[in-house]
């Protein structure tokens, strides 16, 4: 009996070991067509990008849509949660749990529109700067303590229209230069994975 509870807590103890070579990018969105295209999606779009790259394939799973692509021996698990953005915090924990991935092997995208567009800035840790999604991560996970990586928006709005201007379209001269800066944002992901965060921030912050 004791060599059989010896075993069982072996087993327990095992399965929950975190997996120092698998990452977990969350791009961070809302979830219906109404917001495709919007600066407060754009994490969907990076990780849309990645998956496109490595030629991935969503599956629709437990608090939203999930996609693992190989890098460099590295494993990146792209997630897509469908909580909604001001509920992000429980698709990023019941995601890194169920994979095993330890915190900081976490980079959440998003946007932030104190950077204007085209500007990365890569951080390990940080408040939430009055993001409803990085505000429950926080809480979620018991601290600011996980890595992310800001995507410029640009604050082209006047005062009390800022939820209307992250919920805008991207215009077409901001359009014309996105792609460029989703790409940069994909390969800042895959440094992350592979080189580390302190050197990732060095090459891409600024």
């Amino acid at each position: 009996m004791l060599e059989w509870l010896r075993q069982l807590f072996a087993f327990n103890k095992e399965e929950e070991i975190e997996d120092p070579m698998k990452y977990l990018a969350v791009g961070l969105g809302n979830i219906g067509g109404e917001y495709d295209n919007t600066r407060h999606n754009i994490g969907f779009d990076v990780v849309d990008y990645l998956a496109e790259q490595h030629e991935g394939k969503w599956k629709t799973e437990t608090l939203g849509d999930v996609c693992e692509i190989k890098h460099k021996g590295r494993t990146i698990v792209l997630l897509k949660p469908s909580t909604y953005m001001n509920r992000s915090g429980k698709a990023v924990n019941y995601w890194m749990t169920k994979k095993k991935i330890q915190k900081e092997n976490l980079l959440v995208i998003v946007d932030d529109l104190h950077l204007d567009l085209g500007k990365l800035r890569l951080r390990g840790k940080g408040s939430d700067g009055g993001h409803n999604g990085l505000k429950d991560i926080q809480q979620v996970l018991g601290g600011s303590n996980y890595p992310r990586l800001k995507f410029g928006i640009g604050n082209d709005f006047h005062s009390g229209q800022q939820v209307d201007f992250v919920l805008s379209k991207w215009t077409n001269e901001e359009q014309d230069k996105l792609h460029k800066v989703i790409k940069k944002a994909a390969d800042a992901t895959k440094s992350f994975a592979t080189i580390g965060i302190k050197f990732t921030m060095e090459q891409f912050n600024g």
